[in-house]
């Protein structure tokens, strides 16, 4: 075949592609910005190995096989043209498999990366053989796929070739596994020299017209402008953010007082789809948990009563998920609590406090809670924000940041209706699976909530009513006299 000559005048293009070819480096993450070319060298690295070493496997994957059909079979058939080939007489797409065929033998697989209710821990990457691989867009990807398509590159005639195993990524900036992997060692000087993190901005291409570099710097969410224009992975937090990122990480090294009072709480997989959780607390304190998949509810009501027994958890500070199958757990532990998302919310002292104080501030409040869940994220929000929660898991670290930083987001944070956080469907949309994990740390806020609940007699509480409502009154009658 004719000579592939890829030309570029972006140096970090070529940076990357030094990396590619050494016989060091493993893993690369390219990006940081947006219009940094990560694309188009993305399949200059998979298409012109697959060209150039016969019968050898790739894989492009992405959260979403939709996305990639929409993205980058248009952007290889692109780069064919860039590098002068014709793409008919060298590789043809089987949009029904959905993987390249190339003349010489070698196959790039296109793979999506969403998660599914049979395979939650990604195993059906496992048995996947390839030569290298390119995870797109990885922000959208969890660490648990990364990580399984990361065990099957290198085991596809990479010794026939002499080929070291490689692992590209790109990704604009988003906090969790990139971020700690690679960009936070890459700034303190410990990244180990089988990764290498290359940053790649749009001022760095060339190629890219002065007015679309132009609308990214003035991009008027300051949170996108910061991603995508500045590449800046330490980016301030969403207006919907119920935490910062940095008392969340604080959670992991959080030193709080144990009351000695334990808890169990306990997500049910939906008819097997998801995973069942146990979380184990001391006070504000999870200190452990466990995780099975596929089991039955009988199988999750012996592990409850074993679990409770082993760790002395009295059944009334067991909580369960009752949405779903979740009820035939409850039904069969009697005296544990069931947790209804969409049920009332508590009323408490503090939401009554909290009320009567943003009237005399003379402001607009959201009054109420939505449902119970999203009182107790709230709640929970709150006790981390504060530094008064504790999660001394380290292996779940990742997860757990990933699931509490997408859940606990206020929904119509620019509104004035009742409080409520983002949809449980958007969330597993987002992250590409269930946030069983952060679930159960939300149930737990349950518990805190109870303590404060309003036990002051009905006369009371009808009189404290009534002065909220007098006070309103009054505020109404003071501004119509002054318009008069």
């Amino acid at each position: 075949m004719k000579t592939i000559e890829f030309k570029t005048k972006i140096q970090n293009q070529i940076t990357a592609s030094q990396y590619w070819i050494d016989d060091i480096t493993e893993q690369i993450l390219y990006g940081g910005g947006k219009g940094g070319g990560k694309t188009v060298l993305g399949c200059n690295l998979i298409f012109g190995d697959a060209l150039i070493y016969p019968d050898t496997h790739y894989f492009i994957a992405r959260q979403e096989l939709n996305d990639l059909r929409k993205f980058i079979v248009p952007s290889v058939a692109e780069w064919f043209e860039i590098v002068g080939l014709k793409m008919e007489d060298y590789a043809t797409f089987n949009g029904q498999d959905n993987y390249y065929s190339l003349y010489n033998g070698s196959k790039v697989y296109l793979i999506s990366c969403k998660e599914i209710p049979s395979d939650p821990l990604y195993e059906r990457f496992g048995a996947m053989q390839n030569t290298r691989g390119w995870i797109e867009e990885a922000g959208e990807v969890c660490e648990a796929a990364k990580d399984n398509l990361w065990l099957s590159v290198g085991r596809w005639k990479n010794d026939v070739y002499g080929l070291k195993k490689k692992l590209f990524i790109t990704a604009n900036p988003k906090k969790g596994w990139m971020k700690r992997d690679f960009v936070d060692p890459f700034n303190e000087n410990r990244l180990p020299i089988s990764k290498q993190f290359v940053k790649s901005l749009a001022t760095d291409n060339l190629y890219l017209p002065p007015d679309y570099i132009k609308s990214l710097q003035e991009d008027k969410n300051k949170v996108r402008r910061q991603r995508l224009a500045q590449g800046n992975w330490d980016y301030d937090e969403d207006a919907d953010a119920m935490v910062t990122y940095d008392a969340l990480s604080d959670a992991f090294t959080n030193t709080i007082v144990k009351d000695g009072e334990k808890y169990l709480i306990i997500d049910v997989a939906r008819l097997g789809q998801d995973s069942t959780v146990f979380s184990f607390w001391n006070g504000l304190e999870l200190y452990r948990i466990e995780k099975v998949q596929k089991q039955d509810t009988e199988r999750t009501k012996q592990q409850a009563k074993d679990y409770a027994a082993s760790e002395h958890i009295p059944y009334s500070h067991i909580m369960v998920d009752e949405d779903g199958i979740g009820g035939a757990v409850v039904d069969g532990l009697k005296g544990v609590r069931g947790f209804i998302a969409n049920s009332t919310p508590l009323p408490t002292r503090d939401q009554i406090h909290r009320r009567a104080n943003r009237i005399e501030n003379n402001l607009i409040p959201k009054t109420s809670y939505g449902n119970l869940k999203s009182q107790c994220a709230f709640k929970l929000a709150e006790l981390i924000n504060e530094h008064k929660i504790s999660f001394q898991v380290p292996d779940y670290r990742e997860q757990i940041i990933e699931d509490l930083s997408s859940l606990l987001r206020e929904k119509n944070v620019d509104t004035d209706g009742k409080l409520l956080i983002k949809p449980k469907g958007d969330v597993k949309e987002d992250i590409g699976r269930s946030p069983d994990i952060g679930d159960t740390i939300i149930f737990r806020a349950w518990f805190e909530l109870q303590k404060i609940v309003i036990d002051d007699s009905p006369e009371r509480q009808n009189a404290i009513t009534k002065q909220v409502e007098q006070f309103t009154r009054n505020q109404f009658n003071q501004g119509v006299n002054s318009t008069k």
